[in-house]
């Protein structure tokens, strides 16, 4: 908790001092963890790993009933999305990517690439190494983290109160064992459950409609009257919450 409050407050103090130099986008460096480390401005037009690493942080913030692609491409969907990431947190909201942007997405973010309020072993309760799943276990992994970062974006919307996470990754066998759906979105890792706590259940499917869940059950549709699911792949049914 130490570590995370202060890499907080140093990404905030570096910031405050750009903004205080009037320095342009681009113009110092950005705070950097032991995650990954940005080394130039992006915005729309620019292409590589570097973007592809930021699709991954913003893929919370696609619009509503929208997703966006991990490919490494600016294009104007990484913009729109980053232009509503800046929003989220007080940012200049040009959908420009430079050092006040990472220096948030620092401060968020621990040194394994997961955002701050969520993690691996929260997301796989099923074994240690993420296999046995419909897709091979690296795979399985990168989903997770993706749908990590959609969950930190929802957790922000909500207050950023705290999401409780019932079920995440299985291997065929976990999933056989829970009564799962052959087809199951937590067999690639993208699935998760959530539970009710400081959000009830139809809140939560409600908001995730805006933070890049293409799959969203929860109460009325059968089965799920007792958590909200969320995922890459499918469709939206909570009856029971308008949806």
């Amino acid at each position: 908790m130490f570590r995370r409050a202060s890499k907080m407050l140093a990404a905030l103090v570096l910031t405050a001092a750009a903004t205080l130099v009037g320095a342009t986008v681009g113009a110092s460096p950005a705070y950097a963890d032991g995650c990954y480390t940005w080394g130039r401005t992006l915005q729309q037009g620019a292409s590589g790993e570097d973007v592809r690493q930021l699709q991954i942080r913003v893929a919370g913030y696609p619009g509503y009933n929208a997703q966006l692609a991990i490919d490494g491409v600016f294009g104007p969907a990484t913009r729109s999305a980053v232009i509503r990431f800046q929003q989220a947190y007080g940012l200049a909201a040009d959908g420009v990517a430079g050092p006040n942007t990472f220096n948030r997405i620092y401060a968020l973010q621990d040194n394994d690439c997961t955002p701050v309020n969520f993690s691996y072993a929260e997301l796989n309760k099923c074994n240690s190494n993420w296999s046995g799943g419909a897709v091979s276990a690296a795979t399985a992994r990168a989903n997770a983290l993706v749908s990590m970062w959609k969950l930190q974006a929802l957790r922000h919307a909500l207050g950023s109160q705290s999401i409780r996470v019932t079920s995440g990754f299985r291997s065929y066998s976990c999933n056989s064992a829970v009564g799962g759906a052959s087809n199951s979105r937590h067999l690639y890792g993208d699935g998760v459950d959530l539970g009710a706590g400081p959000h009830t259940l139809c809140r939560l499917a409600q908001q995730a409609r805006y933070h890049g869940f293409r799959q969203i059950l929860g109460p009325g549709y059968p089965g799920h009257n007792d958590h909200t699911h969320v995922a890459a792949v499918g469709g939206w049914s909570a009856p029971s919450c308008g949806m």
